[in-house]
């Protein structure tokens, strides 16, 4: 490393965040880097480790070569760091935004320091190059005259896509949507991704290197999967995990009760200028919110609750309250499960734990107008009612954001009656369905994840597709930014 004692003389310096009260007046991202000098001295806090859990599995799911990054960074070095970060992860404008950090959480300096900001230097890294024009289209030398069908575009669907067409397979991305980019489109909000300028900058960049985007396509119910079987060399599914839990309790049918995505998918598609039926519309604006489930998906349903302007805002979760700081059941270097407020929860709103939604209550017009709770104590066989603890909350709108149970079984996974997990997950080995020429990644293959696992997913499945279909061991596992002049 550059600076083997700046972890000792250099404090961490994180991204500096609007002032809550004027970032919920807009709806775009809210975050400033620190100055290239000061990132230049973030990147010296990195040690020099003997054993960098950082880009072990137990941090980086793609890998992401930290490290070496980081020293490119602190000797200024910003275009070779970038060739670094592309070497191993596709999309570092997405994960530079949206990842927990694992790779933090395993930092070695962070056992009894504040870790290295890497999120933060991969961000800037990202954006640098961008800004310097080093980020453009790499347009494979010559084709294969090998055709693939990638169903889904979330991005373990663009992860396929972008190492496929690297090797010079003709690629086709086919989305149901009206806009691509999947749960990074519809699910995220953009005030955490910005959708114009991050999501459809990379997007198109993937087009100019003639990957073929086809939208409203819902494959396996308009479009039999058969067509793309015969028009196709291989098919790969990235449908995700799309299928939500529900909570069956009585009045479930009362107005006014969503699953989160119709609630996030409607506040995107409203941003990029799409014109909701007023019948179907969601809108938080002078509702009292209930938000059920306390995750990610829960607090960005808070997050844009408070920009349309809600009259009040409670999110409530089964479970106990996480602690704060690691137990012995999380130890270094695995990912904690410690409670911590996101922003979105920082802008305004009443949290809850341990409670049980009973039933929902509804008007005579059949319209939600509240929940009906009880306090739980948990113990070693589950949970059970604390008697004497009912109540009501208030509620004109409830979200349920208590997770996904897994692809949905209608549409291809029917179609071709493929084998599933005992999770409903599609069954593959080594990436391969039971259907010949038929491969699986992401949510779709291994559950609810996180975005840089689903790439990282889509980066192995497409190592297996092209050994499938070139017969010979393949290039896209070479950490080399010279693939597309090897191919």
């Amino acid at each position: 490393m550059g600076k083997v004692t700046g972890f000792k003389e250099y404090k961490r310096q994180n991204f500096t965040l609007e002032p809550v009260e004027n970032r919920i007046k807009h709806t775009n991202e809210f975050t400033t880097a620190p100055s290239k000098d000061e990132l230049e001295v973030q990147a010296a806090r990195c040690m020099e480790c003997g054993i960098p859990f950082c880009h072990s599995n137990y941090g980086c799911p793609v890998g992401n070569n930290i490290p070496q990054f980081n020293d490119q960074i602190y000797r200024g070095q910003w275009e070779n760091a970038f060739r670094t970060l592309m070497s191993t992860n596709n999309f570092p404008e997405f994960t530079g935004r949206i990842c927990p950090a694992t790779c933090e959480t395993a930092c070695v300096l962070g056992m009894n320091d504040d870790a290295v900001s890497i999120k933060g230097i991969e961000y800037s890294i990202i954006e640098k190059a961008y800004k310097k024009g080093w980020m453009k289209p790499q347009i494979p030398k010559s084709r294969t005259g090998k055709k693939i069908a990638i169903v889904g575009s979330g991005p373990a669907g663009l992860s396929v896509a972008n190492q496929l067409n690297k090797a010079g397979h003709t690629v086709t991305v086919y989305e149901r949507d009206k806009r691509i980019g999947g749960l990074v489109r519809y699910g995220i909000p953009n005030f955490k991704l910005d959708k114009k300028k991050v999501v459809q900058r990379r997007l198109d960049i993937m087009m100019e290197e003639g990957v073929e985007f086809i939208t409203s396509a819902h494959i396996g119910v308009d479009i039999p999967l058969k067509t793309l079987q015969d028009k196709n060399d291989a098919v790969v599914l990235c449908g995700g995990a799309s299928l939500p839990r529900d909570l069956p309790v009585e009045n479930r049918d009362a107005k006014g009760v969503h699953f989160a995505m119709e609630f996030l998918s409607q506040c995107n598609s409203r941003i990029e200028g799409e014109v909701i039926p007023k019948e179907k519309e969601i809108l938080a604006t002078d509702k009292h919110i209930v938000v059920i489930g306390g995750g990610d998906t829960g607090s960005d349903c808070v997050g844009n609750s408070v920009r349309q302007g809600a009259a009040s805002i409670t999110q409530i979760e089964l479970m106990p309250k996480a602690p704060l700081e690691r137990t012995d059941a999380m130890p270094w270097p695995l990912y904690p499960r410690v409670f911590k407020l996101s922003s979105s929860q920082e802008e305004g709103c009443e949290m809850d734990f341990n409670i049980l939604s009973k039933s929902f209550i509804k008007d005579e017009n059949g319209d939600v107008k509240g929940i009906n709770c009880a306090r739980i104590e948990w113990g070693a066989k589950g949970f059970k009612e604390i008697e004497g603890t009912e109540f009501i909350l208030k509620a004109d709108y409830v979200f349920l954001a208590m997770g996904f149970l897994g692809p949905e079984q209608s549409g291809v996974v029917e179609e071709l009656s493929l084998e599933t997990d005992a999770r409903s997950n599609v069954l593959t080995k080594d990436y391969a369905t039971s259907v010949e020429g038929v491969f699986s990644a992401g949510d779709m293959r291994r559950g609810q994840s996180l975005v840089v696992w689903a790439i990282h997913e889509g980066r192995e499945c497409a190592i297996a597709v092209d050994e499938y279909l070139s017969q010979k061991p393949t290039m896209l596992n070479a950490r080399s930014e010279s693939l597309y002049e090897k191919r």
